[in-house]
C-alpha cells in the first residue's frame, strides 16, 4: 500500500515537474508547427501542379519568349525535386535550400506573367486567365500559410530559447527550428522590366 502511494506521489511530482518546464507546451507547439508546415508544402504543390498547364498554355502561343519558359520548367524541376519532408524544418541547411528553390520558382513565375502581358492571344485566352487566376489566389494561400508558419515557429523557438524551457527542450530534443527570412523576397517578388515595344524573342 505504500508503495504505491509512493509510486502515485513520484508519478504527480514528475507530472507537475514537466508541466512546469514546458514540456506540454513543447508537444502541443511541435504539433501546430509541423501542422503549418503541412500546409505550406500543400499550398507548394498546389502551385506546382498549376505550372503544367500553364507551360501548355503558353507554348501554344507563338513566338513566345523560349528562355522565360525554360526558367520556368527548370525552377519548377529544382523546387519539386527537394524532398519536402516533416523532418526538413528540423534541418536548417535543408530547409534554407528548399526556400530559395521556391524563391527562385516564385521569380520565374513572376517573370513569365509579365511577359504574357505582350501576347493578345494569351490576354484573350479565357483558358490562360483562368489558370492566371488560380495562380494568383494559389500564391496568396502560400504567403497565408508561410505567415501561419513563422508565427507558430516563432512562438515555439522563444519558448526553447526561454528559461528554465531550454533545459527542457536540451534533455527532450526540442531544437530551435528554422523559418522563412525575408532576404532577398523583396527582390524576387519585384516584377522584372519588360519593354513593350520591343517585338518578343524566338
Amino acid at each position: 500500500m505504500l508503495r504505491r502511494l509512493w509510486l502515485a506521489a513520484l508519478a504527480l511530482t514528475a507530472t507537475l515537474a514537466l508541466s512546469g518546464c514546458g514540456y506540454n507546451q513543447f508537444q502541443k507547439l511541435d504539433e501546430e508547427v509541423k501542422a503549418s508546415w503541412a500546409e505550406v508544402l500543400n499550398q507548394y504543390q498546389r502551385r506546382a501542379d498549376l505550372i503544367p498547364n500553364i507551360v501548355a498554355t503558353v507554348k501554344g502561343e507563338a513566338n513566345f519568349e523560349q528562355e522565360t519558359l525554360t526558367k520556368v520548367i527548370e525552377a519548377r524541376s529544382k523546387a519539386t525535386s527537394i524532398q519536402a519532408t516533416p523532418e526538413l524544418i528540423n534541418d536548417p541547411a535543408a530547409f534554407q535550400k528548399f526556400q530559395a528553390a521556391q524563391g527562385e520558382l516564385t521569380g520565374a513565375l513572376s517573370r513569365l506573367m509579365v511577359v504574357a502581358e505582350q501576347y493578345p492571344n494569351l490576354k484573350a485566352n479565357q483558358g490562360f486567365q483562368d489558370l492566371r487566376v488560380q495562380l494568383e489566389g494559389t500564391e496568396n494561400r502560400v504567403t497565408v500559410a508561410r505567415n501561419r508558419y513563422i508565427k507558430t515557429v516563432a512562438e515555439y523557438n522563444v519558448l526553447a530559447r526561454s528559461f528554465p524551457n531550454n533545459l527542457t527542450a536540451m534533455v527532450f530534443g526540442y531544437a530551435v527550428k528554422p523559418s522563412f527570412t525575408v532576404q532577398n523576397e523583396a527582390e524576387i517578388s519585384k516584377p522584372p522590366a519588360v519593354n513593350f515595344d520591343k517585338p518578343a524573342s524566338k
